[in-house]
């Protein structure tokens, strides 16, 4: 396995929007190999989500790990968003000792291929729907300081 370093702002790379797969390039050997890869440098970099414009590939895969291990999310489109909304603070990988408030929807649903290529549908809210919005945000070229309300101050139990 290999583990990426991950890209930082203001890197013009994290810009760039990324494109779908198509059918028959899920579970190859290839996208599997990056994702077992993504998912390393994820838990190295210790994040709860990575998408693959992180490490240079733009190609629309997300990691999240929001309690059940990572899971693989291929070609993810948000197909419904709550009308309520949250707001909660958030970090990037790409954006290290930047936090800040952000305003997302509180539910969501989402519409993927997972790693084998099976279709799912995934229900999300609170943090799980956070997450998911974060990362599929990275797909499209947007960074969470695009959207901060207002800056925070790092939680007490980073460094």
């Amino acid at each position: 396995m290999t583990t990426y370093t991950v890209l930082t702002n203001p890197d013009t790379e994290l810009r760039k929007k990324s494109d779908e797969l198509k059918i028959d390039q899920i579970n190859t050997d290839k996208i599997n190999t990056l994702i077992n890869d993504m998912i390393e440098t994820m838990k190295l970099e210790k994040g709860v989500g990575i998408a693959a414009p992180q490490m240079g590939i733009h190609k629309r895969i997300i990691i999240v790990d929001i309690g059940n291990g990572p899971q693989a999310l291929i070609n993810p489109k948000i197909v419904s968003k709550s009308f309520s909304q949250i707001e909660s603070e958030e970090g990037c990988l790409s954006v290290p000792g930047v936090y800040g408030i952000v305003k997302r929807h509180k539910k969501i649903k989402i519409k993927a291929y997972t790693q084998s290529g099976k279709k799912v549908t995934i229900k999300a809210d609170g943090f799980s729907s956070i997450v998911l919005q974060h990362e599929t945000d990275h797909l499209d070229g947007i960074l969470f300081i695009d959207k901060i309300i207002r800056y925070t101050q790092p939680p007490n139990n980073v460094l």
